[in-house]
């Protein structure tokens, strides 16, 4: 039987394939207000600005590529049972190759009905424009978790983490949310990576392993050792 490796990956891993992010200076929210572009009084208020914001977002995720991070993990599911859990709402993992992904936030090229959560619409090379409604008459808008909304895929993510035999975190800190939390339902005594180019100074985990580096260098690193590992 394979053992469980469980992935977290944050803005980290697709920045270096020229997917900027809202937290860091320059990133691509700057200048937007977020109570505008990602909450839903902003959807309420003004929709057209929202789905122009997330039509330009979709057009730099079209125009990015897997980068060797998000490659590397697809060899892993040669020797692993894989499972892959994102913050980041782009389909990178899933044009590198990955089978098993969860996405925290959502997926920027999906649309859903604003009525109904459960129903989803590829958009393929589509964006979204006012007037473009689900099959229930509404509204569609972006398929991403806004702020003050609900994480509906956090409960899944808890149970794959509580079930890991290994688990990864790339892009993210352990100190930053959802990732921070996630790594706490993980058996304690399992190996744990965390490869990011700014590792805090005290994070402290049982068999903790940290490599200060950016994700397309320090990824395949890491996979390349665990794919030797005949332990």
């Amino acid at each position: 039987m394979k053992k469980k490796i469980v992935i977290l990956t944050g803005a980290g891993i697709s920045q270096e394939s020229g997917i900027a992010t809202f937290r860091d200076a320059g990133g691509l929210w700057e200048g937007f207000d977020i109570e505008e572009v990602a909450t839903p009084r902003g959807w309420t208020r003004n929709p057209e600005l929202v789905l122009d914001f997330y039509n330009q977002r979709r057009k730099n995720v079209r125009e990015a590529q897997p980068n060797a991070a998000h490659l590397a993990l697809k060899k892993l599911e040669k020797k692993f049972e894989t499972h892959i859990i994102t913050q980041n709402i782009d389909d990178l993992h899933e044009r590198a190759g990955s089978s098993n992904i969860i996405h925290l936030h959502g997926e920027i090229m999906k649309a859903r009905s604003n009525v109904d959560e459960n129903l989803l619409y590829d958009l393929g090379d589509e964006d979204i424009k006012i007037g473009d409604r689900c099959k229930k008459g509404s509204q569609l808008r972006p398929h991403v978790v806004w702020f003050g909304e609900d994480v509906p895929m956090m409960e899944e993510a808890i149970l794959k983490v509580a079930d890991a035999d290994i688990i990864m975190v790339i892009g993210t800190s352990m100190v930053v949310y959802p990732a921070a939390g996630l790594v706490n339902f993980a058996n304690p005594y399992i190996p744990k990576y965390v490869i990011d180019p700014v590792i805090p100074e005290g994070l402290y985990q049982k068999n903790l392993t940290t490599i200060a580096k950016k994700a397309g260098e320090g990824v395949p690193e890491v996979v390349e050792m665990l794919m030797g590992d005949n332990q």
